[in-house]
């Protein structure tokens, strides 16, 4: 009977739910950004699993439908953008320089660092579109030869660190304008840096999540190229 209830899909989904609504009330609560509820459903599902030895084949029949439902959060984001629409055209210029700068620099500096520390081709296929929303580096990585769970676990976690430190260290380094921050933010850490954005500012985090649709298109298009070239 438990056996079966593991290997349910409503274990897995009613376990990423329940530990989410708690994650976000400690976040609401503690008013800090090191409570981000991604990251920390994620320590208390891990270690949930852990601690009961239930294995995560059995977490992820109900996962993989939350794993599914990716792909419509990053369309949604669509709406403040339309919203915004006006103001975004007037910086289309700068806005597709810096999203094909960020693309390029995050590719080449992580390929870079993973050789440099004697990292096998398939972790640095693996590592390469780490800035890039789950459902298209996925993609990109079956299809290039790297390993796509460790690419969704990196993605998670680039994430996670974007949204704790992506608007601070911004401002740490003086960039105040929303777009720039929001670009920033969404280039390097896509949906879950853009929905801290959104709490950020508006009209920054409507500028994130376009730049989370030009970077997956951006990688997409030129990272076989740097693999078949240099990888």
């Amino acid at each position: 009977m438990i056996d079966d209830l593991l290997f349910s899909p409503l274990f897995g989904v009613g376990l990423t739910l329940a530990v989410y609504a708690l994650a976000q009330k400690i976040y609401q609560r503690a008013a800090s950004v090191f409570f981000n509820p991604v990251a920390l459903s994620i320590l208390a599902i891990v270690g949930f699993l852990l601690l009961f030895r239930i294995p995560y084949d059995a977490y992820a029949q109900g996962g993989r439908y939350i794993l599914f439902l990716l792909g419509p959060s990053v369309v949604a984001l669509a709406v403040p953008l339309y919203t915004r629409r006006q103001e975004i055209l007037a910086k289309k210029a700068p806005i597709l320089l810096g999203v094909t700068a960020g693309a390029v620099v995050s590719i080449v500096s992580v390929c870079g660092l993973a050789w440099l520390l004697g990292g096998s081709r398939e972790l640095i296929l693996s590592l390469s579109p780490k800035s890039v929303t789950a459902p298209i580096a996925i993609g990109i990585v079956e299809k290039i030869g790297g390993l796509p769970p460790l690419t969704a676990a990196l993605v998670v976690l680039t994430g996670c660190l974007g949204a704790i430190c992506g608007p601070e260290f911004c401002r740490l380094i003086g960039v105040r304008d929303p777009a720039a921050m929001g670009l920033a933010v969404g280039t390097a850490s896509h949906g879950i840096g853009t929905a801290r954005m959104l709490e950020v500012d508006r009209l920054g985090g409507a500028v994130s999540g376009l730049a989370i649709g030009l970077n997956g298109l951006i990688t997409a298009f030129i990272l076989p190229f740097i693999v078949v070239l240099f990888i």
